[in-house]
């Protein structure tokens, strides 16, 4: 039993040696859904005092009271004194709490409350930015949750999913999300797809009669939260909900596990190496300072803390997170709604977009503008068939379908209704039997492939013909001239059935072919524009599609898209995934498509080291929306489509999507340009820091500066998000690249160190350093203290583009405040009372000119570092 249920994914996969008391649970569990499975319905609805008429309003607002939202498990949000508690977890934070109390220790007042201002800044600024974007994100969220259509006060209507309570009755059609533990009491054609609890991608028929087994299963008349209907239509009644579902019982183990993008590796990466270089930077000072120059070993650790704090990139969280809320904020405003802020990186990152045609390539304005007999010739019968299977069908209603009903008004009532077969993805057809001047009719429409498959014969003029092969062939003939000029190819058939209770995808067959019908989706005026700028971005498009291939062919060459090559479903069949990556890198158009199809593909352009987004809104899309790196639909997609995506589209447009690639090239631009300037002014300082204090005599800046040196530089960079993003940096995918930042590091790191030591000199042999009075040394002191803020505070302009700053590329006004404010304040301090109680003098005049003379020299070759890194490896 224990491995039955394991393989049916509903139970923990760990239960062979699970403790006893989950192993209780888990048969608690089968015992309460098998009672709802043995049970007769009229029990259950005495049970549940409700009805098949549903619950009152308030009856539901008495049982949320009692049962809460139905919702799964989610994240345990921390309250307020947690969540900033929290924050002082990250190691960056830790370490400066560290210094603070040694410092503290050490009788270092000053200095503990530099290092304390610090902390606190980071903190609050991470904190309120975090905070606010998840209040923004939950907003955005409402905007897209998923509706359930429930009978309330005996009435039919549409609920937001969290109000659903046990006792309520709902519908269940195709397309649907299952809302709660149901089970089912009455259904056509019901198949669900489970994958989400069991992991078998192939739906399950359901049914409403009661079971005798006690197997979880064979429960087929319960459907649980979280899977999703495929095909056919149910009354439901909702037994469990939220956390007591099955589904909700996974989420309690998986709410707190968090999916670490590529871009919060590389974020750990970098926080990491930045400590390493810390610790060993700090020990090899304090030896220095300590052992080989015999100073007090008081004011040897104060000094190695002191510069462990000035190589803290201790803004990087708050950093990383303002840009990700800000980004989310302004996507919105170009109607991307964001599900997970750090789906962000993955979207700027994407270079291959896979999407489906209808909808996003065309203008998803269904027209029906052929009904003809198989040999092309207008038919108002065929028309009439096609027009009583869409009237009567009761499962999901699709485009093409209103289009038929839309078409011209026909009068069908004559036409009783006795059954329906409802469309699913397997069939490609949907039917409906009608009785008519005593007769009952079996009338189809579906896809003409399998529509064939169906058919032992066919009308043309009113007689009925045998089907041989070579009379198929000429039969296609009619169905490939209309794919090929662009129509969308419905096949439409009948035939007499004897009287039965139920008909069944059994009876679909010996039909006899009437005609088709010939639909037209416009290609959208805007796309051909949209796909040159896209892949002038650096933006492979392919399309994925269930589609035919002609159709397909004729809408992507409409609209300009490159094809480099086609392939079609079954010839995916017997590839190896090896030959699928191959095929993956060269194709551009996938038709026939299964869902499972779609996934492979995507698979295969991973494993080619692409970043792939698949853009979809339909049933079969949500395997392929889970499995890509960002998994985008809109906001009128179906509830599976909605619930597998990362990103949300307001509006089904490339123009939309376009412009939230934008975005998130933008977030991840302006995060970069902190972690290139953190990482090589600090590297730089490393050198600086070591080599002072071997060759000088006494410390190149007392610790209480370089505390204040950081902690006004800091400030310096907090308006850094909201700056300006070059153009040229849109126009091509930005991966995480640990490459890139170490060759920052060296290449650019050490140029800092040179003008620090050219800053030494001047210091030493120009403004009397090497009288090693106590006046000579405060003025070092001064002077190295404005040189370095000067240098890593006016270094993020040239850092920021790969442009000439200033005349080809203008930074945001409020980096430039914030900036320009800074440098004001620090180059005031030596004149004013509070600069002597930071030990600062004030500088000769002579002073600033040499200062400004080196700092214009400075930024001029790290300009032409940066160029030639650029040029040489391509870094942006």
């Amino acid at each position: 039993m224990a491995r039955k249920l394991k393989k049916e994914g509903l139970v923990n996969t760990q239960d062979r040696d699970a403790a006893p008391e989950k192993k209780q649970e888990n048969q608690k569990a089968l015992s309460f859904y098998a009672n709802y499975a043995r049970s007769d319905i009229e029990e259950l609805f005495k049970e549940l005092n409700t009805s098949q008429n549903g619950l009152t309003e308030r009856e539901a607002s008495e049982r949320v009271k009692i049962y809460g939202s139905n919702e799964p498990a989610k994240k345990e949000s921390l309250s307020l004194i947690k969540s900033v508690a929290s924050k002082f977890l990250n190691p960056l934070i830790a370490v400066l709490f560290l210094i603070v109390l040694f410092s503290l220790f050490f009788g270092e007042k000053i200095s503990a409350i530099f290092v304390s201002c610090m902390i606190i800044l980071s903190v609050l600024l991470d904190f309120v930015q975090e905070y606010n974007s998840s209040r923004a994100v939950e907003k955005l969220n409402a905007l897209v949750r998923t509706k359930v259509t429930a009978m309330r006060n005996g009435e039919s209507r549409e609920l937001d999913i969290r109000e659903l309570v046990p006792g309520d009755v709902v519908d269940l059609f195709a397309g649907d999300m299952v809302p709660a533990d149901l089970r089912i009491f009455s259904c056509k054609d019901l198949f669900v797809n489970q994958s989400s609890l069991t992991g078998e991608s192939f739906p399950v028929e359901k049914t409403s009669e009661r079971i005798s087994s006690a197997s979880m299963s064979e429960l087929n008349n319960i459907a649980f939260m979280g899977s999703s209907v495929v095909s056919g239509t149910a009354l439901a009644l909702v037994i469990r909900t939220g956390p007591s579902t099955q589904f909700g019982e996974i989420s309690k183990t998986i709410s707190s596990v968090q999916t670490e993008t590529s871009f919060d590796r590389g974020i750990k990466q970098f926080t990491m190496l930045m400590i390493r270089f810390i610790l060993v930077l700090v020990l090899a000072i304090f030896v220095i300072i300590a052992f080989f120059k015999h100073g007090p070993l008081k004011d040897a650790l104060l000094f190695s803390l002191a510069v462990a704090v000035g190589l803290t990139p201790e803004m990087l969280p708050m950093i990383v997170t303002l840009n990700l809320s800000k980004g989310a904020i302004e996507m919105a405003k170009k109607k991307v709604i964001v599900k997970k802020l750090s789906s962000i990186q993955n979207f700027g990152a994407m270079d291959v977009l896979c999407t489906d045609k209808t909808g996003t390539l065309t203008q998803d304005k269904i027209v029906l503008e052929v009904h003809c007999d198989v040999r092309g010739k207008e038919s108002e019968e065929v028309l009439k068939y096609a027009y009583i299977v869409s009237s009567y069908q009761t499962g999901l209603r699709n485009l093409l379908d209103r289009a038929i009903l839309a078409h011209e008004k026909l009068a069908v009532k004559q036409y009783e209704k006795i059954d329906e077969i409802p469309f699913d993805f397997i069939r490609k057809i949907m039917s409906v039997v009608v009785k008519y001047e005593g007769k009952k009719m079996l009338f189809c429409k579906g896809a003409p492939e399998e529509i064939y498959k169906k058919c032992s014969s066919y009308e043309l003029q009113g007689k009925i013909y045998p089907i041989k092969k070579e009379i198929l062939d000429k039969l296609k003939q009619e169905y490939d001239r209309l794919s090929s000029e662009g129509f969308r190819v419905l096949a439409v058939a009948y035939k007499q059935v004897p009287p039965k209770k139920v008909y069944t995808k059994e009876d679909e067959k010996d039909l006899i072919l009437k005609g088709y019908m010939g639909f037209l989706d416009p290609p959208k005026p805007s796309v051909k524009s949209i796909l040159s700028v896209m892949q002038e971005h650096g933006i492979e498009v392919k399309v994925l599609t269930g589609d035919n291939e002609l159709v397909t062919k004729k809408v992507c060459d409409e609209v300009g898209l490159n094809i480099k090559g086609i392939k079609l479903g079954y010839e995916l069949e017997n590839i190896s995934e090896e030959g699928l990556k191959i095929i993956a890198q060269n194709t551009t158009i996938f038709a026939r498509l299964s869902p499972m199809q779609k996934e492979r593909v995507i698979r295969a352009l991973q494993s080619n080291n692409h970043t792939v987004g698949y853009m979809g809104d339909g049933i079969n899309d949500a395997p392929a929306l889970k499995v890509a790196d960002i998994g985008i639909s809109v906001n009128n997609a179906v509830d599976i489509a909605k619930e597998s995506a990362d990103i949300i589209l307001l509006e089904k447009s490339l123009n939309v999507l376009h412009d939230g690639i934008d975005e998130g090239r933008k977030v991840f631009g302006n995060i970069t340009k902190y972690i290139k300037m953190g990482s090589s002014s600090n590297f730089g300082n490393m050198l600086s820091v070591t080599g002072a204090t071997l060759f000088l005599p006494f410390l190149p800046m007392l610790p209480v500066q370089i505390l204040l040196n950081n902690f006004l530089y800091d400030l310096s960079q907090v308006s850094l998000p909201a700056d300006n993003v070059d153009k040229e940096y849109l126009t091509t995918p930005k991966p995480w690249n640990t490459d890139f930042i170490k060759k920052y590091i060296i290449f650019i790191g050490p140029i800092s160190s040179i003008f620090d030591f050219a800053t030494f000199a001047v210091m030493w042999f120009i403004f009397g350093g090497s009288t090693l009075t106590p006046q000579a040394q405060a003025l070092f002191h001064t002077g190295w203290f404005l040189e370095s803020l000067c240098s890593q505070t006016l270094v993020i302009y040239v850092i920021r583009t790969n442009k000439i700053p200033f005349f080809q590329s203008w930074p945001n006004k409020f980096l430039m405040l914030t900036t320009f404010s800074i440098l004001a304040l620090a180059f005031a301090l030596p004149f004013t009372p509070l600069g002597s109680h930071f030990g600062f003098v004030a500088p000769p005049a002579l002073y600033f000119w040499i200062l400004a003379s080196m700092i214009v020299v400075y930024l001029g070759l790290v300009q032409v570092i940066k160029s030639w890194l650029a040029n040489r490896y391509g870094f942006q």
